[in-house]
């Protein structure tokens, strides 16, 4: 397994040798999280629980610039990414969204940062839009003043 080190703390972090990389960081996350959720599924506790797995953004389906050709690396990427989500409520085995077939922009069923925390507070209950407390003379809660439940993911 390839765990992160003092060297190289942000192991996803792939400006440079993203191919290699991400092979040996997608093997060992996928062996993780297909053993955390058969295990949850086998002890019955997968129903209550829900695995969130995801980041703050996507990589480029470009390369970024580098001088050494074998290290080739990707940017930042916020316009096509994926989150995956299992268990607690959730509608198991669902694909919700595309990109184009580059995988730069949202095509299909484009879900804002505020829809999926809308849709995470709703599976046990919560009413995002109740969360709005005021400060300062604006509203604020979780999703901002933003968010709608995206009821096709709910099981």
């Amino acid at each position: 397994m390839h765990y992160v080190t003092e060297k190289n703390k942000q192991p996803w972090d792939t400006h440079s040798a993203n191919n290699k990389r991400h092979r040996e960081l997608c093997a060992d996350s996928d062996r993780a999280t297909a053993a955390l959720i058969t295990d949850l599924k086998q002890r019955g506790m997968l129903e209550d629980t829900r695995v969130i797995w995801g980041g703050e953004f996507g990589r480029t389906p470009y390369a970024q610039d580098n001088k050494d050709k074998k290290k080739i690396g990707r940017d930042h990427h916020h316009t096509g990414f994926s989150m995956f989500l299992a268990g607690g409520g959730t509608n198991g085995g669902t694909m919700y969204g595309a990109t184009d077939e580059f995988g730069m922009n949202v095509v299909e069923n484009r879900i804002h940062v505020h829809d999926l925390h809308a849709t995470i507070l709703h599976l046990p209950g919560l009413d995002h839009e109740q969360l709005t407390y005021r400060y300062s003379g604006r509203d604020f809660r979780l999703t901002d003043i933003h968010g709608r439940v995206v009821s096709d993911i709910i099981a």
